[in-house]
């Protein structure tokens, strides 16, 4: 799906990192050395606005265009990385999908660690892979966690609080317990900063080993039923959904799939309670 913002007005360096010409700072230099025409006439001012299919871009002497969005769902499984080359040659994220001579630069939207699997968003769209993973617009990651032992009160009390790293505090906005497996607990947990390993690194801080990690929802869009391996393309819906969410103003809150910041319950006591009635 194509994004229906490509018609309106947009700055020449953010068309030219969205063409894939270059990053939007080294596209900046290229306009300043006077590097690109527009409609024949070099153009040096970073302020200049072209209409995507209205306005012939040039780098040099090659005419550059607008390749079509596209937005991929793909269940990533426990093994594969998400990094764009991998020197040790272990399959990436991205050759799930096959390539397409018409896409180019696929990348996924942030980051799954090599031992966990689920939601994985890939797509060809920069400026929405920002919004959608800077801490600063706090997107709500959902997560299932399959943890050893049984959290109590005060261990997800922790997690909600905040635990610090060397990279500041982090913390879980939401918690629930799902389902007892033998001596492991299933946990739904979401958060929104998205920081590395920071799911295991909480859990592992407060005394409970994650055992499996599924990411299954990332702010509007939800995993499903898709396979572990399996991919498709957004539907028409799910995609502007996607675009419109990434492109709103954040607000204070996190965003996304959210559910109401509930405090576990206190385990009640074993001791007997002291009776109330006058003698």
């Amino acid at each position: 799906m194509s994004n229906s913002g490509d018609e309106k007005p947009m700055r020449l360096q953010r068309y030219l990192a969205a063409a894939g010409v270059s990053s939007r700072r080294k596209s900046e230099e290229l306009i300043t050395k006077g590097r690109v025409q527009v409609d024949g006439e070099v153009v040096t001012e970073l302020g200049t606005q072209v209409i995507p299919g209205k306005h012939e871009v040039r780098v040099d002497t090659e005419v550059v265009k607008l390749k079509p969005k596209v937005y991929y769902l793909l269940n990533k499984p426990s093994g594969a990385v998400c990094t764009h080359e991998d020197p040790g040659g272990r399959r990436r994220a991205i050759d799930f999908i096959p390539h397409d001579p018409s896409v180019d630069h696929l990348f996924t939207v942030g980051r799954l660690d090599e031992n966990s699997d689920g939601l994985l968003i890939v797509t060809n769209d920069g400026e929405l892979t920002n919004r959608m993973t800077h801490p600063k617009f706090r997107v709500l990651r959902t997560y299932r966690v399959l943890v050893a032992g049984d959290p109590n009160y005060s261990d997800i009390k922790q997690l909600q609080d905040g635990l610090f790293f060397r990279e500041g505090r982090f913390k879980v906005h939401h918690v629930k317990k799902l389902k007892k497996q033998g001596k492991s607990t299933m946990l739904e947990l979401q958060l929104s900063e998205g920081q590395n390993r920071e799911v295991r690194r909480l859990l592992a801080r407060i005394g409970h080993k994650v055992m499996t990690l599924t990411r299954v929802g990332f702010g509007p869009i939800k995993l499903g039923q898709l396979a572990s391996g399996e991919f498709r393309l957004l539907t028409h819906k799910e995609a502007k959904e996607l675009i419109d969410f990434a492109f709103s103003k954040p607000g204070n809150e996190p965003r996304g799939q959210e559910k109401h910041r509930v405090r576990p319950r206190r385990q009640k006591s074993n001791s007997p309670k002291k009776s109330t009635r006058r003698k």
